[in-house]
């Protein structure tokens, strides 16, 4: 053998091993502490006048993105995203909201209205519903389950259909990753409702814990005391959420789990005030986006692209070695499958909120915004009873009818919506200064408008689909489909089971934990020598099949 053919083999073998060393690592586990309606308002992201260390901490241990996005600026659709990996238009889950799917029900509780005086854009009735996505769309923690982590979720779903038994290990606010076997890598989501909309008026009554006069008002609110009071409320919210992160850092360190847990921390959608939460402009879908290594790889770092809060999922299937599904709109942004070709836009859209209908659409290129509005004949700001619970959001609608709104301040009062926005956020933070016949910026007007038409074409933008008839589409003649009974085959005391359900999981369990919340994911055949097996199949909007069972 030749001297360098003998190094070359030495060098491929020496490789081979090392690969094989890393590849017998304990896989890390992945935490998500995500929060509600904040844009990022943090130290970490340039805001004075708020204290948030133990987010600041996250920022400088590991990398913040400064361009990241929500697909919705509301959290239902936003989080269908999420879960799905799937632009809301494209599988359906665009408006806001369908039905009860908060928090966890089981199949035996699924449940919906008929009637819940909430009309399309025709006028015609929207009963509750659960979301029926194309057969090939699952959760995408199912995938991890897969690969053997153990997946919990306290406490929110909000999917927009019923969340499946197959989804997670665990759900509710009991779910916990130290409930995992041991040595099981865990994917655990904890959600943090302190910096919600609701929590405007909740804390009313708490202390605020930052200056008033020092924070910043947008130029679209009047800069009145009720207004710099809620504000200031949005702030020291913020800092309590800081409080909570720091206690997980803290938990974290004292379980020795710190070193070996990835941590995301994220918003679900921009801040919870009128003009931000439900705006499909950057001030609704502009969120905060922070991953901390274990080795603090890449600590410090500030990263420019431009991200999408439904890459998530195929993120952290990247991170934990799993190719993320060609059908996904999200793409991995870190782990070995991470895209080399990042998002050019961001894409979002508004349609029904609760009893209000409305559709919008936007794309965002990081500097400026491009907004086309469908439903023109109507006041920029609506009416919309949850947000008028906060008390300047009352303040300002009466200020405005009596017409003392002048200005910027005056300007999300317009009586009915332009067709087109355009917003330069270098020179226009607050998209007060519509652009859209300032001729200097004709050109890229035009790229925007072409890049929007385009996407909704890519996605058969299902907003244009009135949802009483969307509804009919995914439930025939308003009757929820349901999936078929599992089916089983016995080889050797080896069990296969099968669904005819296209695009249906299915899940069971044996001997003692019958009858317990927790199902086991199906995936690879079953060997049972003696007990008992139940099993049903699972697809995302169906009702869940009954349930069938073998006993040896």
């Amino acid at each position: 053998m030749k001297i360098s053919q003998f190094y070359l083999l030495a060098a491929l073998l020496i490789s081979f091993n090392t690969s094989n060393t890393v590849n017998a690592q304990e896989p890390y586990n992945i935490l998500w502490l995500s929060c509600e309606d904040i844009g990022p308002i943090m130290g970490a992201y340039g805001t004075k006048h708020i204290k948030t260390p133990n987010i600041d901490r996250l920022a400088q241990e590991g990398v913040l993105f400064e361009k990241a996005y929500a697909t919705v600026g509301v959290c239902a659709p936003s989080r269908a995203s999420i879960i799905t990996g799937m632009y809301p238009i494209n599988i359906g889950t665009h408006n806001m909201r369908t039905g009860n799917h908060w928090g966890y029900h089981s199949p035996e509780e699924e449940a919906y209205e008929t009637a819940i005086k909430v009309k399309d854009k025709t006028g015609r009735n929207v009963p509750q519903y659960s979301v029926v996505p194309p057969s090939f769309v699952r959760c995408f923690s199912e995938y991890m389950r897969e690969a053997g982590y153990y997946c919990t979720n306290n406490a929110k779903c909000d999917y927009q259909f019923n969340c499946p038994i197959s989804a997670w290990d665990e759900v509710g606010n009991n779910a916990h990753y130290q409930h995992r076997k041991p040595n099981q890598p865990f994917f655990a989501v904890f959600n943090h409702g302190i910096t919600h909309e609701s929590q405007i008026w909740k804390q009313q009554k708490e202390p605020i814990t930052v200056d008033t006069a020092q924070i910043q008002i947008p130029q679209y609110f009047a800069d009145i005391p009720l207004v710099r009071r809620d504000v200031g409320r949005k702030y020291s919210n913020i800092e309590q959420l800081d409080q909570q992160i720091g206690e997980w850092l803290q938990k974290l360190e004292d379980e020795n789990l710190l070193d070996k847990t990835i941590i995301f921390f994220w918003s679900d959608h921009g801040g919870p005030l009128l003009r931000q939460k439900r705006a499909v402009g950057n001030s609704g879908l502009h969120v905060p986006l922070i991953v901390r290594f274990p080795d603090k790889r890449m600590a410090g770092k500030r990263v420019d692209d431009i991200v999408s809060l439904m890459d998530l999922g195929p993120t952290v299937m990247s991170l934990a070695g799993l190719k993320p599904p060609i059908h996904m709109h999200g793409k991995a942004f870190l782990g070995p499958y991470k895209t080399s070709k990042s998002h050019q836009y961001a894409f979002g859209s508004a349609d029904r909120f609760d009893e209000h209908t409305e559709m919008s659409r936007s794309v965002i290129d990081g500097r400026f915004v491009y907004i086309r509005n469908y439903i023109m004949d109507q006041p920029y700001t609506y009416p919309l009873f949850y947000r008028e619970q906060i008390e300047m959001t009352k303040a300002l609608i009466k200020l405005n009818k009596k017409g003392l709104l002048k200005g910027e301040a005056a300007y999300i009062f317009q009586a009915s919506k332009p067709y087109e926005e355009l917003y330069d956020l270098q020179n226009d933070p607050d998209e007060v200064h519509n652009l859209i016949h300032n001729s200097k910026h004709q050109t890229k007007l035009k790229e925007l408008r072409t890049a929007l038409s385009e996407w909704q074409l890519k996605m058969h933008d299902k907003g244009f689909i009135p949802e009483h008839d969307l509804v009919n589409l995914m439930w025939p003649n308003g009757t929820q489909p349901k999936t078929a009974q599992v089916e089983l085959t016995d080889s050797k005391n080896t069990i296969s089971l099968s669904s005819p359900t296209e695009g249906a999981s299915i899940v069971y369990q044996l001997n003692d934990s019958i009858g317990s919340d927790h199902w086991r994911l199906y995936v690879h055949p079953i060997k049972l020598k003696k007990g008992k097996l139940v099993a049903r199949a699972v697809r995302i909007g169906y009702q869940t099949s009954d349930i069938i069972s073998i006993q040896y």
